[in-house]
């Protein structure tokens, strides 16, 4: 997972995704104009031995793109993370630095694309070019029985990641089983979602209890409901 992990973050196959994410690395977000941005690919994160594999759309450019980890530094990362809290999979309910402390369980935190992408919006070239790298991580992290899908973009690449042809429909709570694996569908965690109400926190509560229930998993803290 090490050599991957740096061949991640070397990676250039991407021209335009290579240029966005270092021009806003170095024109940076004002209330940021301190900071030292991340600006290259992001590796994944969480508990290696994990049975639930979150797959994310791409970096944001002012949040992972900053701070150098997934759903990290921005509101999208603290809904997301305090869901992970109340439904055990996280230690702590914020994700604010790379260096905050935040451990995972059971979880382990990849995406389609690694690098930001302008307007939030990879194309299908840049997306094939970065699937690898998950089908990689997915191949070492042995012990996968959900991959929660965050959107659906990431949808799609699941369903590519593992061939699965009629493409099942997306949607909130869907569930596809492949290869002893099942696809769960989730609404993505961004703010056009969160603050319409389209995403609300027990929406995403409920989609992660289901992501437990599926592998089994204990409760580690509280308990649904």
């Amino acid at each position: 997972m090490e050599a991957l992990e740096r061949e991640v973050v070397a990676c250039r196959r991407c021209p335009r995704l290579v240029e966005w994410r270092e021009r806003v690395a170095r024109e940076k977000r004002a209330a940021y104009r301190d900071e030292t941005y991340w600006g290259r690919p992001l590796p994944g994160f969480g508990d290696p031995a994990a049975p639930v594999f979150l797959l994310g759309l791409a970096p944001a450019a002012h949040g992972a793109n900053r701070t150098g980890r997934f759903f990290t530094g921005d509101r999208t990362a603290d809904f997301l993370v305090s869901a992970l809290h109340r439904t055990g999979f996280a230690n702590r309910a914020t994700s604010r630095r790379k260096d905050d402390g935040l451990e995972l369980y059971g979880l382990w935190i990849s995406a389609a694309v690694r690098c930001a992408p302008p307007q939030n919006k990879p194309t299908p070239a840049e997306r094939d070019n970065c699937l690898p790298y998950a089908a990689r991580e997915l191949a070492l992290l042995s012990d996968t029985r959900v991959v929660f899908c965050l959107g659906a973009f990431a949808w799609d690449a699941a369903l590519r990641l593992y061939g699965v042809k009629p493409k099942p429909k997306f949607g909130h709570g869907a569930e596809h089983e492949v290869e002893g694996v099942t696809l769960l569908g989730c609404y993505h965690a961004s703010q056009q979602n969160t603050f319409t109400g389209v995403l609300t926190p027990g929406m995403l509560d409920a989609a992660l209890w289901r992501a437990r229930e599926i592998c089994e998993l204990p409760q580690r803290f509280g308990a649904p409901g």
